[in-house]
């Protein structure tokens, strides 16, 4: 479909087209070239194209980094990924080049990028430049349909849960030498745990999401070890659901852009030995917030097991924790 942009005193006809892939997430963005600047009428409908989808894909896009740089800011701030190694000349640009000989950590895992944050990402941007004969694909599921999928009853009960979240995926980067453990002390002081609600609303569409993922989420707060662990149990299994999932076949010079408030992505391991070579970038974001209601109930902190809430609690699936042979690690 090719939609037309009404301006201020005239209409702009413009050549971007956006069509649909999934049901539930994903629109293909045909007519623009990316590298090039993007008018403002045409940012508009990609825009609107993102918050109505959550996942959009551009093919075709040959660019140098400055230019996919460029490209990316069109969406908002870029951040600096605080574990990630990035390029020093452009530190907002992350290099993900793994193959059999180093591995990528823990990408196969349900996950929204860094919800340890205190303001995690808005956005996530991916381009491709090697990709593998077989396998590398990425799946992404809308959290949103997750949501408006579970029973009235259960929508309720976990509107009113906070959930308690850490940077654990990232923590194998630290050996248990003093010089290591220092370094991880600083990177706790940096990145405290945060709370964030377990059904999120999205700033802009006000829609209603699970927020919550085994790569990060530590434990459910005001609830005891057993019942925090079968919530967060159930939780993690709505990603999985094929109904609310978009699965990408990587090409080369593709970008794809997910909104990383309202979907959760999964990259399988399926494609090592082979080289695959992405470039990514993420746009700053906002504070999560839920649900508001007058008659909220208070969380309480307990464990009736006597056991330290931030220490001991919450280590749910660690062992799916994979890091990468290869990653430089804090001795």
């Amino acid at each position: 479909m090719t939609l037309e942009l009404q301006t201020s005193k005239k209409t702009q006809k413009s050549k971007v087209r956006v069509d649909r892939l999934g049901a539930n997430l994903g629109a293909e963005i045909l007519g623009i070239d990316a590298s090039r600047p993007i008018s403002d009428a045409d940012f508009r409908i990609i825009e609107k194209a993102f918050i109505d989808y959550g996942v959009l894909v551009f093919r075709g896009q040959v660019m140098t980094q400055n230019q996919f740089l460029k490209f990316g800011r069109h969406f908002g701030e870029l951040t600096v990924h605080p574990f990630a190694t990035s390029l020093p000349k452009n530190p907002e640009l992350i290099v993900l080049d793994n193959d059999g000989d180093n591995p990528p950590l823990s990408t196969d895992q349900w996950h929204s990028d860094e919800m340890f944050r205190k303001e995690p990402p808005s956005a996530t941007i991916i381009r491709a430049t090697i990709v593998p004969k077989i396998g590398g694909d990425t799946l992404l599921a809308s959290m949103t349909a997750a949501y408006e999928g579970l029973n009235p009853a259960l929508q309720k009960f976990y509107s009113d849960l906070e959930a308690v979240n850490d940077f654990k995926v990232f923590r194998s980067l630290y050996t248990d030498s003093l010089e290591g453990l220092k370094k991880l002390v600083e990177m706790e002081e940096m990145f405290p745990n945060m709370t964030h609600p377990v059904v999120r609303v999205h700033p802009v569409n006000k829609k209603k999401l699970i927020y919550v993922s085994p790569q990060t989420t530590k434990f459910i707060k005001g609830v005891r070890d057993f019942e925090s662990e079968r919530i967060l149990d159930m939780l993690y299994q709505l990603p999985e659901t094929p109904e609310y999932q978009l699965r990408v076949n990587w090409e080369p010079n593709m970008i794809i852009i997910w909104d990383n408030r309202q979907t959760q992505h999964y990259a399988p391991r399926d494609y090592l030995p082979f080289r695959r070579r992405m470039e990514r970038l993420t746009v700053k974001g906002d504070k999560p917030f839920g649900v508001k209601r007058k008659n909220r109930s208070v969380a309480v902190q307990m464990n009736i097991r006597g056991t330290d809430k931030a220490a001991n609690t919450g280590h749910h699936r660690s062992s799916l924790a994979r890091p990468a042979t290869k990653m430089t690690k804090v001795t």
